[in-house]
């Protein structure tokens, strides 16, 4: 895809990504409400396309430290997804939201870890399902993965497990709120070659 192809995409189908985000977002709220016992409110102040390869460069380069769920999207659009998070920022979406004591800034207990995990598996499922209803194409998540590393080396090993990405991705920048407490995520899907025509297609988006 050229650039001129990304930049019709935002003018004319901005919004339908924007609904895909904000659905999403309510959905992904309604279940952590549930999991967590307390309030939730997400907000989605950026949705968008942008150039695989970007991805690095949005989040601070390759050598940030990053807390990395990622997974396998299977069904007729096929490909990958991350939702990523500074450390600083899980941290604070385990004190805010879980309500789990953080005893040490720098290692992860199994608790925390299960708990980052089920809120990506969460995000995914919902964000995935919200875009499933508006372009009617079948998508579900695996069974999410964790790891806390270097931003470069967990694109690297997803590019690995999973083969050759798509080289554009879905961006959304989500911020949860629990009371006046916000924290910060992003959140890539990043369809198969193959997939993207099926999902610009779907979405009415011209592809020439």
């Amino acid at each position: 895809m050229t650039s001129s192809n990304f930049h019709n995409f935002a003018d004319f189908q901005l919004d339908v990504l924007k609904e895909v985000g904000n659905i999403g977002a309510g959905n992904a709220a309604t279940a952590l409400s549930k999991l967590l016992d307390r309030p939730v409110d997400m907000q989605v102040p950026l949705v968008n396309m942008l150039p695989f390869e970007d991805i690095i460069e949005v989040l601070g380069g390759s050598e940030q430290i990053v807390v990395a769920i990622y997974l396998r999207v299977t069904g007729e659009a096929p490909g990958n997804m991350f939702f990523i998070l500074t450390q600083p920022s899980a941290k604070q979406l385990l004190q805010n939201l879980a309500g789990i004591v953080v005893e040490d800034e720098e290692h992860y207990s199994e608790m925390e870890l299960s708990a980052l995990s089920e809120i990506g598996n969460i995000l995914a499922g919902s964000y995935l399902s919200s875009l499933a209803d508006f372009t009617k194409l079948s998508m579900s998540p695996t069974v999410p993965s964790l790891t806390i590393d270097m931003l470069g080396a967990v694109v690297s090993y997803g590019l690995i497990q999973y083969g050759e990405m798509g080289d554009k991705a879905l961006f959304i920048d989500t911020k949860f709120f629990e009371g006046n407490e916000a924290v910060e995520g992003h959140f890539f899907l990043v369809p198969d070659p193959e997939s993207f025509d099926k999902i610009f297609k779907s979405l009415g988006v011209p592809l020439e």
